[in-house]
C-alpha cells in the first residue's frame, strides 16, 4: 500500500489518499502540483508523511528503496555523454522478469540497441525511459507525461502496454491526455492549485457535471471518446 497523510509544502496543501492494488491517473491542469507531488511520493522531496508498504519512503535507502518506488521523469537525462541505450538499460535491469531485448522489442525501438542515449530524440527517449521502467519493475512506477512527445502511432502503443496488468506491479501515470486516462479506466486524481478536488473511480470523474466542472467547455464526450473541443 502507498498512503500519504496530510502532506502539505510551497505548492501542495492538505494531500491525503491511499493507493493498494490499483493503477491511478494523476491529472490537472499546469501548474496544479502533480510532478511536485510525483517527487514527495518517490522521496526526491524529503517529508514524513508518505509510507509504501509500512515503510516510510524518505527513511527507505539503498536496495530496498529501488524496489518499492520508481519515478520516471518526463525528459530523459543523461550525465554521461557516451552512454548506449544498452548501458542505459542495464543500469535498470533489477527486479523485472523481462530482458533488455525483450523490452527493446516491446517498445518498437530494437533498432536504437547500439545507439548513444544523447542521440535519440525526444520520442525515442521517452520510450527508451519506459523500457527502463519495465526492466526496474518495483511495486510503484510514476510515470511523468509518458505520451506527451508520442506521435499517435506511439500512443496507440503505449496505451496497449499501459493496459497489460503483467507489466509492472502499479501504476501511477501523471498526463494531460484525457482520452488516454479515460480509456485507461483507472481511478482518477484530479488536483487544481496544489489541492486534491476529485479522487474517484474513473467513471465518475468522466461524467458529464465533472468534464464541465473541471474543463468548462473545452473539452467534450464524443463517440466515447475525450477530445478538445477547439
Amino acid at each position: 500500500m502507498l498512503k500519504i497523510n496530510n502532506y502539505n509544502n510551497y505548492i501542495l496543501k492538505n494531500i491525503s489518499f491511499e493507493i493498494k492494488n490499483k493503477n491511478l491517473i494523476i491529472l490537472g491542469s499546469n501548474g496544479a502540483g502533480k510532478t511536485t507531488l510525483a517527487k514527495a511520493l518517490c522521496g526526491i522531496i524529503s517529508n514524513n508523511s508518505v509510507e509504501i508498504n509500512d515503510k516510510n519512503i524518505s527513511k527507505t535507502y539503498g536496495n530496498a528503496k529501488t524496489k518499492l518506488i520508481n519515478y520516471i521523469p518526463s525528459k530523459l537525462d543523461i550525465f554521461d555523454e557516451y552512454m548506449s541505450v544498452e548501458e542505459f538499460l542495464s543500469l535498470n535491469n533489477l527486479y523485472g522478469n523481462t530482458k533488455i531485448d525483450e523490452a527493446l522489442e516491446l517498445l518498437q525501438i530494437s533498432y536504437l540497441k547500439n545507439k548513444s542515449c544523447k542521440n535519440l530524440s525526444s520520442g525515442e527517449s521517452q520510450l527508451l525511459l519506459y523500457a527502463g521502467a519495465i526492466l526496474h519493475n518495483a511495486s510503484y512506477t510514476i510515470l511523468d507525461e509518458p505520451t506527451s512527445n508520442l506521435d499517435p502511432i506511439k500512443v496507440k502503443m503505449m496505451y496497449q502496454i499501459l493496459q497489460n496488468e503483467n507489466l509492472l506491479k502499479n501504476k501511477i501515470i501523471i498526463t494531460h491526455n484525457l482520452n488516454l486516462a479515460y480509456k485507461l479506466e483507472y481511478d482518477v486524481l484530479f488536483m487544481q492549485n496544489g489541492e486534491i478536488k476529485f479522487n474517484g473511480t474513473n467513471a465518475n470523474f468522466f461524467e458529464k457535471e465533472n468534464l464541465y466542472k473541471f474543463f468548462g467547455t473545452s473539452v467534450k464526450k464524443i463517440n466515447d471518446n475525450i477530445l478538445v473541443n477547439l
